[in-house]
């Protein structure tokens, strides 16, 4: 017969021994079991100072958020735009916003056919050109069509017009621009990140109204159209990709109305 405390020395080996696989397994399940971060998603805790917020509150805190980020130069600007807009069949080639076609990311410049860099927020509202922050912010730039970009100039956004050349399903009169359908959300949810972004500490203070026709005010409308085409043209993959393309390789911020569309109501 085995020695007593050598039974009870082997029963406490075999407990600890059990103890530890039992939680090793409750490990192991654990980390089957949690989520992964969905594609596209912020960190947890990205906007943990917004959470609970609403209004003006929610808007400040958004903006202390998304000032932290790396300022591009706007030389910057023609690479990242070919990686952040890249066409998901070709890599090689950029979606054009206001038409949808693609073209060749080496065909960019100022000649006829090329795609050059608009500004949504256009950049004469405010007056801040091209200048690192607000003028170089990809955030809200885009590859555009060089003759659909001088079309849509520096007009507000608004219903109606007529089909423009080189992107019929969009359309412009003499004060607003109506992009696609396929992207009036997008639009829409740039123009409310530079209003949150850019509140006046290191650049122009840009707010939104409801007119069209604001010339050189750092003011964009229409408001109310705005919010309409986000409601109608929710956010979909391309849009998820191109913020997590920016916040991973290039600015290191996010825009908020993507990752949260509802902020939009809370806030106009």
């Amino acid at each position: 017969m085995p020695a007593p405390h050598f039974t009870h020395r082997r029963k406490a080996v075999m407990l600890a021994a059990a103890g530890a696989l039992l939680a090793g397994m409750t490990v192991q399940s654990a980390a089957i079991a949690a989520p992964a971060p969905a594609p596209g998603a912020p960190a947890a805790d990205y906007y943990q100072d917004a959470l609970g917020k609403e209004g003006d509150a929610l808007k400040s805190a958004l903006h202390t958020i998304i000032s932290d980020q790396q300022v591009l130069s706007y030389d910057d600007v023609w690479d990242a735009l070919q990686v952040t807009d890249a066409a998901p069949s070709d890599s090689g080639s950029v979606v054009l916003l206001y038409s949808g076609q693609t073209r060749s990311g080496s065909q960019h410049g100022g000649d006829q056919d090329d795609w050059n860099r608009e500004h949504v927020w256009a950049k004469s509202h405010g007056d801040f050109g091209t200048s690192p922050g607000p003028g170089t912010d990809i955030h809200h730039l885009r590859p555009t069509d060089v003759s659909v970009n001088g079309v849509r100039g520096n007009k507000d956004f608004d219903n109606g017009g007529s089909p423009v050349d080189e992107a019929p399903d969009s359309s412009t009169d003499s004060d607003s621009f109506e992009p696609r359908d396929a992207v009036k959300g997008d639009v829409a949810r740039m123009i409310f990140y530079m209003a949150t972004r850019y509140e006046g500490s290191d650049g122009p203070d840009l707010e939104l109204n409801d007119q069209v026709d604001n010339g050189s005010a750092p003011y964009m409308g229409r408001l109310s159209v705005l919010k309409q085409w986000h409601a109608q043209d929710p956010v979909d993959s391309f849009e998820e990709n191109r913020n997590q393309a920016i916040f991973d390789q290039f600015q290191g911020n996010r825009n908020p109305f993507i990752d949260h569309p509802e902020w939009v109501e809370s806030i106009w």
